[in-house]
């Protein structure tokens, strides 16, 4: 049986122990603690700086702004972690491997979302639409009702909603009919051989003078565009506001055609002239 001199003396070896563990890590706690607080401090401010700086700048959009200043913040967020494993021992470069191995296996799998997110960011960065655009692009048409980093949604002219994902946008040529102030508006009249082209032209001239939502510069362009099987084919070019698009080309169309009828200019219709020999 130990004697009390001998168990004082394991007593005082072990608290000597337990005072020098908690001076090596405690030390390497405090200091653990100190990184993480200054770490997520950085995080938050290189955030805010960065949000503030593409704030300033009229391109970039507000989701794009949104996406780079929180990816700014968990790479600050990921070298903070790696300074705390650092602090107690840890070997780091292999943990940088390991997670590098696990990010690269992540991304295999997930490719065709990260391909959208890739894609995402170019639309928001180089904006060929805007939310109230009307496009066409990778097979479809709609108006755009939210551009996110995943998918673009858009609803079509009868209702029907849309979510495409950004990629499929991306990768093809887009139309955006909305991007101008104004549009053409472009009709193809045919007339009778037999009716007079000068006429039935400045008839069409006057009736898009007398719109208010023509544009005067530039001017109505009307000309022969063709001389078709059955009709003398006229072309209409008229500028108009883009809200106004179709409501001048359905406008156009009626007018033109109760004109026609009142000044006695025919609409032909397909007609083919059949001879039957006799033998």
């Amino acid at each position: 049986m130990d004697s009390p001199t001998q168990i004082s003396q394991q007593l005082q070896e072990i608290i000597d122990q337990v005072i020098g563990v908690a001076t090596t890590y405690g030390l390497n706690v405090l200091g653990a603690i100190t990184i993480l607080i200054l770490g997520w401090m950085i995080a938050g401010w290189a955030k805010r700086a960065t949000a503030n700086g593409l704030g300033r700048i009229k391109a970039v959009d507000a989701m794009l702004s949104s996406f780079f200043s929180s990816l700014v913040k968990y790479i600050v967020l990921a070298f903070t972690v790696v300074a705390v494993l650092n602090r107690f021992g840890v070997e780091t470069t292999s943990f940088v491997a390991v997670i590098g191995a696990a990010g690269l296996a992540i991304g295999l799998a997930l490719q065709g979302t990260l391909s959208n997110v890739a894609a995402g960011v170019m639309l928001l960065l180089f904006r060929p639409f805007k939310v109230g655009d009307f496009i066409e692009g990778g097979g479809l048409s709609g108006t755009i009702k939210e551009a996110s980093l995943f998918t673009t949604k858009m609803v079509t002219g009868d209702n029907i909603h849309i979510v495409a994902p950004n990629s499929q946008l991306w990768g093809t040529a887009i139309r955006n009919f909305s991007h101008h102030p104004t549009r053409r508006v472009d009709l193809s009249i045919g007339i009778g051989y037999g009716d007079d082209i000068d006429k039935a032209m400045d008839v069409i001239k006057r009736i898009a003078a007398e719109d208010t939502r023509i544009h005067a510069d530039p001017a109505p362009f009307v000309e022969v565009a063709n001389l078709g099987d059955n009709a003398v084919e006229l072309v209409v070019r008229v500028w108009a506001d883009n809200g106004d698009y179709w409501g001048v080309k359905f406008a156009m169309t009626k007018a033109i055609k109760q004109t026609f009828d009142k000044e006695g200019i025919s609409f032909p219709f397909p007609q083919r002239d059949v001879h039957i020999h006799q033998a």
